[in-house]
């Protein structure tokens, strides 16, 4: 994982986990959130409009850094390279998809919840994962205990699921939370029905939860 692309990655302190149904709305999306102060989106993988989306994301707002979310395999992966997808992450652990990001020089970022899964992804040479599903799997308390063990690694993690403007303030106060993921402020709900304006106003506040924040 290059120095600069994973600034940018986490300099927000917040990724954007975004649901889309129609590529025609993708550009448009990546426009507000730019346009709030947010220059990092990721797609993910589970509709049939993903591909498209991050294909129109790349080539239009050049200034965003667009990744894929929940690459279950190399197929994925592949899709995801090839429409210009600069970074991608994975609900779980798969040395396989792991592996196939790695040869396509894909930044990964695996998931995790267990101990185990940790160790593995950090010798994989993952120092980035995703703990998820973050509040269903005790929340911040339990990655606080996972510090004690991990810490001194370096290994920072990427909350993601549960997430809301109302329960992240633990998790920022965590040494080895890097970034939130989070699809609060970017519904598909509010993405279908194209309403630009509450999207643009939720992640303005959603930035400054993150503001003064340990990082």
């Amino acid at each position: 994982m290059s120095v600069d692309l994973t600034h940018r990655l986490l300099e927000r302190r917040l990724v954007p986990v975004v649901v889309i149904e129609d590529a025609a709305r993708a550009v448009d999306l990546a426009q507000t959130l730019l346009s709030a102060g947010l220059g990092v989106i990721e797609i993910t993988f589970r509709t049939a409009a993903a591909e498209e989306s991050i294909r129109r994301i790349a080539k239009e707002c050049p200034k965003m850094l667009v990744g894929a979310g929940t690459l279950l395999d190399s197929d994925q992966v592949k899709k995801a390279v090839d429409a210009g997808a600069q970074f991608g992450l994975a609900p779980g652990l798969d040395e396989k998809v792991i592996t196939a990001a790695q040869k396509a020089k894909l930044t990964f970022v695996p998931g995790v919840v267990t101990p185990s899964e940790i160790q593995k992804g950090l010798s994989l040479d993952c120092p980035i994962q995703k703990f998820f599903p973050a509040e269903q799997a005790g929340g911040a308390n339990y990655l606080k205990a996972l510090e004690g063990p991990y810490g001194h690694t370096g290994v920072r993690f990427i909350p993601t699921g549960g997430l809301q403007a109302n329960n992240v303030g633990p998790y920022l106060a965590l040494k080895s939370v890097a970034a939130l993921g989070g699809s609060w402020f970017v519904d598909k709900k509010y993405i279908q029905g194209a309403e630009w304006e509450t999207i643009g106003r939720l992640t303005k506040e959603a930035i400054q939860l993150t503001k003064g924040a340990k990082s």
